[in-house]
């Protein structure tokens, strides 16, 4: 008995040394105050670059400013909602002594990497622009609308994006015009990038016209 006793103490001793150890270990793990500093002094660098991506004030409009009219513009392309867009647009135009604007958009084809394809691309887009500008022009005219000439703008790159340049250069467009599809899966792309992701950012208010309506229930609203 006395025996085990004896060789228990050394065991006793050495468990005790390790947890001398431990604790010696433990002191630096619990001491990480400097760390904390540190990182609560990168915050103002943060709240600098947050700061910095504000976005840039909007020029004011002055479309009826002397020497300047109001413009109503209208995104045409060969969809059936586009006539609903182009008659409200028109109507509003003549109500209220404005200009109407046409802009077609010819967005980037699948073969830019070839320099002849991208170049005959181009010319039938723009060829189809200008299709598309003189079938408007037939139907503005049929609507009762001869005196109106619309203005015709082409531009080349990805619609959303382009509209909106083309709002930030001319600052004489007053609202924008779209036509939503009758589609029960949604009312097209360009109302759904535009109205539902940046409505509330947007430079100008956006009409969207019910593509249901025809031409004699938007003109007595218009």
């Amino acid at each position: 008995m006395a025996e085990t006793t004896q060789k228990a103490k050394p065991a006793a001793k050495r468990q005790t040394g390790r947890t001398a150890k431990t604790g010696q270990t433990a002191k630096p793990a619990t001491a990480k105050k400097p760390a904390s500093k540190k990182a609560a002094a990168k915050k103002p660098a943060a709240a600098k670059s947050a700061s910095t991506s504000t976005p840039r004030p909007r020029k004011k409009r002055e479309v009826f400013h002397e020497g300047h009219k109001r413009k109503l513009l209208v995104v045409v392309d060969e969809t059936p909602e586009c006539e609903s867009a182009l008659a409200y647009a028109a109507s509003r135009a003549k109500r209220t002594d404005g200009k109407l604007a046409l802009a077609y958009v010819i967005e980037p084809g699948d073969f830019q990497h070839w320099l002849g394809v991208e170049e005959i691309a181009r010319e039938e887009g723009h060829n189809k622009a200008r299709a598309v500008f003189r079938l408007f022009g037939r139907k503005l005219k049929a609507m009762g609308f001869e005196k109106i000439v619309p203005e015709e703008i082409i531009r080349e790159g990805h619609k959303a994006e382009e509209i909106t340049q083309l709002i930030e250069e001319d600052h004489d467009i007053g609202v924008l015009v779209l036509g939503a599809s009758r589609d029960p899966s949604g009312p097209g792309p360009l109302v759904t990038s535009l109205v539902a992701g940046r409505a509330g950012t947007f430079q100008i208010p956006i009409t969207v016209v019910p593509g249901c309506l025809n031409t004699e229930e938007i003109l007595a609203m218009a």
